[in-house]
């Protein structure tokens, strides 16, 4: 789920390394990426997504990975609102 500035081309990036890595055999499902973009919702919607509503067809989800990319070290806001959530 990718969120914030440019997240769509993000998440643009994730779909094409996910389906290059199967190129020209068939996707195995329990190795495809679904992403998401959330450019104009709120982060805590986002979160709560992440947490209630994220599932695999096929794959238990066991664990959240926060990735924050930016000039700006925002990890303590970032681990603080996804555990409020």
């Amino acid at each position: 789920m990718a969120w914030g500035k440019n997240c769509s081309a993000w998440d643009d990036s994730v779909d094409e390394a996910s389906i290059a890595q199967f190129f020209p055999a068939e996707p195995l499902d329990d190795r495809i990426v679904m992403t998401t973009w959330h450019e104009r919702e709120p982060l805590e919607e986002v979160f709560w997504f992440a947490k209630n509503s994220a599932i695999h067809p096929t794959v238990r989800l066991e664990r959240t990975v926060l990735v924050h990319i930016s000039f700006h070290d925002k990890e303590r806001f970032f681990q603080e609102t996804y555990d409020v959530v």
